[in-house]
């Protein structure tokens, strides 16, 4: 089990677990509530410590977590300093070392409107951080126009491989690469300074302010910052020529997403949606998030179940697929 991993688990199931590997065992979220089964997922299966060590799929064999075995999770993911982490606990979740975020819920704090911190800690959901390099690779072509670099938004439900495939996107074109033309040609295209405002940590996954995740040589990261203030820093001071957000929402960063058009800037993104029937369609989603037609040039469609990242259809502005 990756040490990363390891150090932050209490005892008793540091001991049941007994060196299993969980990121080679494709699991993508551990779960623990207080007098509860802990729970790893892998997709939708659902799988349990043993209480007397290993891996089962019967619940009723699961290893039951205490509240003072959560409290001592706490201790060990924030370094013995949980008030140190105040702001990111505001958030409701912090980023560990290799990329892996913990969610956090409990007692919440609530004055004036805002939430000041979340007290009490009794559920812990850890969604393992997971690089898949390549995996834009053959989508690439369909996002230029000659030289050009296309506006482009990713569309699709929840836990269909979105963030993951921007996360190579930006890797992608922040370095450079080439690819085959359908006659064998070699199309090349140069890197690109990049900015990413990385709102919920879960693209750069920066870790003391160093990302986890390869994200290019060229982009520069905004870890925890709103879309909003994180875009207007980055055409203020690292004038970058594209910027990537995830999960677009709200006029407000509609507002944004226009002002760094103005500026020249190439925007990549993600929105929750339901496919091109439906984002395109009379009552579509693109007109309910507050998304004008035209303002994005690519829509990449990922397919729902089956594996993350599977591509369903790439279209123009107007809903029309491209081609090569």
């Amino acid at each position: 089990m990756a040490s990363e991993l390891t150090k932050i688990f209490p005892v008793r199931i540091r001991e049941r677990l007994n060196g299993t590997d969980l990121l080679a065992e494709g699991y993508t979220e551990l779960r623990f509530r207080c007098n509860g089964p802990v729970i790893f997922l892998r997709g939708r299966e659902e799988f349990f410590i043993h209480k007397n060590g290993g891996m089962c799929r019967e619940e009723e064999n699961g290893y039951v977590i205490s509240v003072n075995e959560i409290r001592e999770m706490m201790e060990y993911i924030s370094n013995f300093s949980v008030y140190a982490h105040e702001e990111e606990l505001k958030q409701g979740f912090l980023t560990i070392q290799g990329g892996h975020r913990v969610g956090i819920c409990g007692k919440v704090v609530w004055s004036e409107g805002r939430i000041m911190t979340i007290r009490n800690i009794s559920f812990l959901n850890i969604r393992l951080a997971r690089e898949n390099k390549d995996c834009s690779k053959e989508l690439l072509p369909y996002l230029f126009e000659g030289d050009r670099l296309c506006h482009t938004l990713i569309v699709s439900p929840p836990g269909c491989g979105k963030t993951t495939l921007l996360r190579d996107m930006i890797r992608q074109i922040s370095d450079g690469g080439a690819w085959k033309k359908q006659d064998g040609a070699i199309e090349r295209f140069y890197g690109r300074k990049v900015g990413v405002v990385d709102e919920r940590s879960e693209l750069a996954a920066c870790y003391h302010g160093v990302p986890q995740n390869d994200l290019g040589k060229r982009t520069d990261v905004l870890d925890g910052c709103p879309k909003t203030l994180g875009i207007e820093l980055l055409l203020r001071s690292m004038s970058p020529e594209v910027i990537a957000v995830d999960e677009l929402g709200g006029e407000r960063d509609m507002e944004s997403i226009r002002q760094s058009i103005h500026c020249g800037c190439t925007i990549l993104a993600t929105a929750h949606g339901e496919g091109k029937s439906l984002w395109f369609g009379p009552d579509g989603a693109e007109k309910k998030r507050g998304i004008p037609g035209g303002m994005f040039e690519r829509y990449v469609f990922l397919k729902q179940g089956g594996n993350p990242g599977v591509i369903e259809a790439v279209c123009d502005r107007d809903g029309q697929e491209v081609r090569l």
